[in-house]
């Protein structure tokens, strides 16, 4: 008898610890997505605690009158809805810098900083492989007047390798 309880509590140990990783320790990928026209991004995430995890990305975007770069930093608390379905939100920052044409044809660059957060829902298979669908609203700061003193609603798609 106690032979059968040590498996059932040693078995139910495992279980437990395995559906208490409600997030992987690391995942990188791309994130696919802008405001304005064509964004892709580098995407990487790092749990931090049990349900928190800092999320990095660097990328380009391409729109009909300008083309940047951006680094944005978020901080992400993530809560399980059921089985391997998160959803998650946070607040960020970062930088950026576009190159755009104005209106009279002459090319300017702005440099700027980022206010962000993010919403979304991701599910995890049982292979390493992360989806996920986020809407990030990002408001600018720069010293043109072009687009980046504004809020804009960048929606993502996400796809990274958990490990």
């Amino acid at each position: 008898m106690r032979k059968v309880f040590l498996i059932v509590s040693v078995f139910l140990g495992f279980t437990m610890q395995i559906n208490a990783q409600e997030i992987s320790k690391n995942a990188v990928g791309l994130r696919l997505g802008d405001a304005d026209g064509f964004g892709a991004s580098i995407s990487y995430q790092r749990a931090i605690l049990e349900q928190n995890r800092l999320e990095f990305n660097f990328g380009w975007s391409d729109g009909k009158n300008y083309d940047g770069i951006k680094l944005i930093s978020l901080f992400q608390w993530v809560w399980n809805i059921d089985g391997n379905f998160n959803w998650y939100a946070g607040p960020g920052a970062g930088f950026g810098s576009y190159h755009f044409e104005n209106r009279d044809g002459s090319d300017n660059r702005d440099n700027f900083a980022i206010l962000a957060g993010v919403a979304g829902i991701e599910y995890h298979f049982d292979f390493p492989l992360l989806l996920s669908l986020d809407i990030r609203p990002e408001l600018g700061f720069g010293d043109d007047v072009y687009d980046n003193d504004n809020l804009d609603f960048d929606v993502g798609l996400g796809v990274r390798y958990q490990f």
